[in-house]
């Protein structure tokens, strides 16, 4: 079936050197990525918002406990960063787990892994916008220069629906002191937006500015965060860390969507393989150093957290800043100060970084014919492509003005998780393929035939042992702060799909010998989406059947007309 139907890497990567789809042969992009560079832009996704605010809930609901869920997480990001690996140095072209499906499942798979990436760039780059001018509203509003102090009215700071809410003393000033047009009153995110715009115009000239803005960035950033963990340390008190699981496991598994959020971002970097100067090579290095980097960061900084101040007093947006801040030294002020510049800079480099990623997916899915010419379109002079950059700035700027995405978060996680489901199920089917694509790297073979069966066993006695109730109590919510509640029947199919795939997966990889690690990250991966809730599945199924539909409607026929094109080309 032409729904169905595998691209093969040698005419993906033919395609890709001549910029097929655009209605003319535009070139190569520019090539000067190296291993460093990537591993920059790496960290970049990677260590943002997450480190800055999203721990803080994290370590207030699992308290020091919570450095088990960044392990189980880097782990599972493990897993998939290996998958990821092999299929960079397989397909080393742009398009990261679109293209990667392409070549293992099909068209129809392609269209709806390249659909949940859009969403997941567009919607994280929105949060991260909105994110990035909290921080610098909240920098510029506590800055003294003298007698000097500058203030960013309310009104150009806030989103219009919250401040239609009135739920903070800034919401209220700012739906009170705002301009107004008739009955309409002027209020929205003004430094979100601009951020989006300034961004976009780095990616829009071309790679060597995004990459030497990321590198600073990065530099920058990570020193201040080793000031933090060092200077931090001389006020941990390690009473703090008892107790170490305060509200069990279930304290900590809650806070798997923020901690998830943290990790996603080693994956934006395979975006850029066709800028790349060796991509088979270069990716892979820099994915796993990314990710180890991030991770003793990551460890490292939620130790320091929680040693500083009792885990309750964590639930806050900004953390890092907020430990120091009830310190009542002036150095420890002044590190205060330090850390709201960090995070400043941490969050706009992920924003630089997603936004260089999404312009690359929207391109790859041009030139198979899924979404319309122009989205493929190179820049004849800084090599990049240029509509889909500029439709990217405009598709996160403009909502970032007026939106309040509180959800996002879990959300975006969702779409990760799924790609990351994918890539690793594409590699599981790779392994037992004779015909397989060639790849100078590889995931190691371990034979998983007798290893995931018995993990299916040994959790399950794990379910009996630690649910006492038997079966009818044995999806009972982790335990939060505050009394166990029950989850409602909804809730359980996220958990009673995951068996049944576990199950399914034990079989099948007893009867074809399926290889160890990407089955683990398979799993991992699927085991997390089921702790994203079930709210996200549903909207996250609706985006799914809007996008089915736009490629029944469109991109089904077009694919065709632009295989046909290429054929004559090529």
């Amino acid at each position: 079936m032409s729904l169905f139907r595998k691209k093969s890497v040698d005419v993906i990567i033919e395609e890709a050197a001549r910029g097929l789809g655009d209605g003319h042969e535009s070139g190569e992009m520019k090539r000067i990525l190296t291993t460093r560079d990537l591993t920059f832009m790496g960290i970049a996704a990677i260590v943002g918002a997450g480190i800055f605010s999203t721990i803080g809930g994290a370590s207030y609901s699992g308290g020091p406990g919570i450095i088990l869920l960044f392990l189980f997480v880097s782990v599972a990001c493990g897993f998939s960063a290996l998958c990821y690996a092999e299929f960079a140095s397989m397909v080393p072209v742009s398009g990261s787990a679109y293209t990667y499906s392409y070549v293992a499942f099909g068209e129809l798979i392609a269209w709806i892994i390249g659909w949940d990436l859009l969403m997941e760039y567009a919607i994280g780059n929105i949060a991260v916008a909105i994110s990035w001018s909290d921080y610098f509203t909240s920098f510029v509003n506590h800055l003294h220069i003298g007698s000097f102090r500058p203030h960013i009215p309310e009104y150009l700071c806030t989103d219009y629906w919250t401040a239609r809410a009135q739920g903070s003393e800034e919401a209220i000033a700012a739906w009170k002191t705002a301009p107004s047009l008739g009955s309409l009153r002027l209020i929205c995110d003004l430094p979100a937006f601009l951020i989006t715009i300034l961004i976009t115009y780095i990616i829009y000239i071309g790679i060597k500015e995004s990459k030497r803005s990321t590198n600073v960035m990065v530099i920058l950033k990570i020193g201040i965060i080793i000031l933090v963990m060092v200077a931090g340390a001389f006020y941990v008190d390690t009473s703090n860390w008892t107790p170490f699981l305060p509200n069990g496991m279930g304290g900590v598994l809650s806070g798997t969507a923020a901690v998830f959020f943290s990790y996603i971002g080693f994956d934006a970097i395979s975006t850029t393989a066709e800028e790349c100067k060796n991509p088979q090579r270069d990716l892979p290095r820099a994915m796993f150093l990314s990710l180890i980097i991030c991770t003793v960061i990551f460890v490292a900084i939620a130790l320091v957290l929680t040693g500083m101040v009792s885990y309750s007093k964590l639930n806050v947006g900004d953390p890092l800043a907020f430990v120091f801040g009830s310190i009542n030294t002036p150095f420890a002020h002044s590190l205060a100060m330090i850390i709201s510049v960090g995070a400043v800079i941490a969050t706009a480099s992920v924003l630089l970084v997603f936004q260089l990623g999404q312009p690359r997916i929207w391109m790859s899915m041009s030139r198979d014919g899924l979404l319309p010419p122009v989205f493929a379109k190179m820049h004849p002079k800084y090599k990049t492509p240029s509509f889909s950059t500029i439709l990217t700035g405009v598709v996160v700027g403009v909502p970032a003005l007026f939106l309040n995405l509180n959800e996002v978060v879990n959300l975006t996680s969702v779409g990760t998780l799924f790609a990351f489901v994918l890539v690793c199920g594409g590699i599981v089917k790779f392994h037992n393929d004779p015909n397989r694509p060639q790849s100078k790297f590889k995931t190691p073979y371990v034979n998983g035939s007798v290893i995931v069966p018995l993990l299916f066993v040994a959790a399950g006695i794990c379910m009996w042992v630690f649910n006492k109730n038997g079966v009818t109590t044995f999806f009972v919510l982790h335990e939060h702060i505050g009394p166990v509640e029950r989850i409602t029947l909804s809730e359980k199919v996220p958990y009673i799909g995951f068996a049944i795939v576990f199950f399914v997966t034990a079989v099948l990889s007893a009867v074809n010998k399926f290889s160890l690690i990407p089955i683990l990250g398979f799993l991992c991966c699927t085991y997390l989406l089921c702790e994203s809730g079930t709210t996200n599945w549903q909207r996250f199924m609706l985006w799914l059947l809007v996008g089915l539909c736009i490629y029944f409607l469109y991109g089904y026929r077009n694919s065709k007309l632009a295989r046909m094109q290429r054929a004559k080309e090529l």
